[in-house]
């Protein structure tokens, strides 16, 4: 491992982003999520990600509520993961985009779940200097518009493909070949992934933290996922206010959400969604 100074851009940068906000809140006293995996990383990565918010005042507000935000997401996430592999505790686990996520370390799944995490080669190359390795844990290195690297992954098992941060920058038509694959690769299965709205992405999504990244693709209604893929179902649609660890946001934060959800548009800004298809 180096302290080499990390040079990625763009949407592979938001994963330094990210990865700082787990490891600054696994630190906290009583945290939300306990990443100890994140913490020893950045030990081992120079990115100072005060430089990527401009001005004092984003800087103080980020330091105060940036890493309670990518805390709770990645909890939920997890929790997600694990009700799905008690089920279906023989399933292939893909994680597209992983960038640099912990999750295998902290789900810890069974010897019998098959986990396959994926992502540009050089992010890959990254996680295998900083993460350990493990048995039946998979890393593939290849771009996600190639869908290739689904040859590599078993087929014959239920399939989980968790999405954390990352359609947001995919193409509509990216989206819809990669929700199309994944359904036709594996008998029956579910997908967890974050959305945003047509307003984030027209107002917010043009330089995303300061790393120059963009979303392209967005979803007003979760219903209209099957426009893109017929066969999906939606199980559950998450507001702010039911995201793990809610009560741990500030009252002020925690108001503002709760002002949102009363609104459909501003609701569905950014939230948690799960779909399934042909599992009985």
């Amino acid at each position: 491992m180096t302290n080499d100074k990390i040079q990625f851009t763009k949407e592979k940068e938001t994963m330094l982003m990210t990865l700082s906000g787990r490891a600054t809140q696994s630190q906290w006293k009583n945290p939300i999520l306990r990443d100890p995996w994140a913490e020893e990383a950045m030990q081992h990565i120079d990115y100072d990600m005060s430089k990527q918010l401009t001005g004092v005042a984003s800087w103080s507000l980020w330091k105060d509520i940036g890493p309670t935000i990518i805390a709770t997401r990645a909890a939920t996430f997890d929790l997600l993961t694990n009700r799905f592999l008690t089920d279906h505790p023989d399933a292939v686990v893909l994680q597209v985009g992983c960038g640099m996520n912990s999750r295998v370390f902290r789900v810890d799944p069974p010897a019998s779940v098959q986990w396959f995490d994926v992502d540009y080669p050089d992010v890959i190359d990254l996680r295998r200097q900083l993460f350990p390795e493990r048995g039946t844990y998979h890393q593939i290195g290849a771009p996600l518009s190639d869908l290739r690297w689904l040859d590599e992954v078993p087929r014959d098992r239920p399939g989980l493909l968790i999405a954390e941060g990352v359609l947001h920058y995919l193409s509509e038509t990216e989206v819809k070949a990669l929700l199309n694959a994944v359904v036709a690769h594996f008998p029956g299965g579910q997908m967890i992934f974050d959305i945003c709205n047509s307003m984030i992405v027209k107002r917010a999504g043009s330089n995303v933290g300061g790393t120059g990244a963009t979303y392209k693709w967005g979803l007003d209604d979760p219903q209209d996922i099957q426009q893109l893929e017929p066969k999906l179902e939606l199980v559950k649609e998450f507001r702010p206010s039911e995201l793990v660890a809610f009560s741990r946001f500030p009252l002020w934060v925690r108001a503002l959400f709760r002002v949102q959800e009363l609104n459909p548009t501003l609701r569905r800004m950014e939230r948690i969604v799960v779909y399934r298809y042909d599992l009985g």
